[in-house]
């Protein structure tokens, strides 16, 4: 054996050994950080909306997302209302606003918020009719609260919505002794909604009834 291939077959052995001791630190280096929860998301999102920072808001949320939270009319909810699952609320616990979700509601997917759900002010009792029924149609629950108390919700959702079924037509608002009474009709019957509210306070559907043919 040549001494110059056995310093070669030595420092083979080295560059291996240091390969073989160094692979830990390496794969340590590589490693993926673990995923943000959802309540540091979602609280992310939140704080750079106080401080109207949209930048840092378009880090952790989507577009439609940030879009929808800056367009929050109330003031912020003073309440972190905690996590179930992936949504996340926030509550008011010193103010009252329309709807049954009582401030904003984040769904939160991997590490953006992709999903806003706010209290809404809705200065005609058309609109907020209107908005429950597309809730309704799209299988929506949290997009009907925006405008619904939590009972008229779970009513209205009791019976899935059918595209193929019968169609709904609007036929307006009326008043009524204590608010507005907005109309949905359709083969065999009608949907009426009961609203309460004013301009300034914004309503909300606060009841629902049916009448058959």
């Amino acid at each position: 054996m040549s001494r110059r291939w056995f310093f070669g077959a030595g420092a083979a052995t080295a560059v291996a050994a240091l390969l073989v001791t160094s692979s830990p630190a390496s794969a340590n280096t590589n490693a993926t950080a673990p995923a943000a929860s959802p309540a540091k998301v979602s609280n992310a999102l939140f704080h750079a909306w106080l401080r109207r920072d949209r930048a840092a808001a378009a880090k952790v949320a989507t577009p439609s997302a940030v879009k929808s939270i800056f367009s929050y009319v109330y003031r912020a909810p003073d309440e972190f209302a905690g996590c179930s699952g992936n949504a996340c609320r926030f509550i008011h616990t010193s103010v009252r606003v329309p709807g049954g979700l009582n401030g904003l509601l984040m769904i939160v997917s991997g590490s953006k918020v992709t999903t806003v759900y706010q209290s809404r002010l809705v200065t005609k009792p058309a609109v907020a009719a209107k908005h429950l029924l597309t809730a309704w149609q799209k299988g929506d629950r949290n997009l009907g609260l925006e405008v619904a108390t939590q009972k008229v919700v779970a009513r209205l959702f009791r019976t899935k919505y059918d595209p193929k079924g019968v169609t709904y037509y609007f036929q307006g608002c009326t008043k009524e002794t204590k608010g507005y009474s907005c109309a949905y009709s359709y083969d065999g019957g009608a949907l009426l909604m009961h609203l309460k509210g004013s301009v300034n306070r914004g309503y909300d559907v606060q009841s629902i009834s049916y009448l058959a043919d």
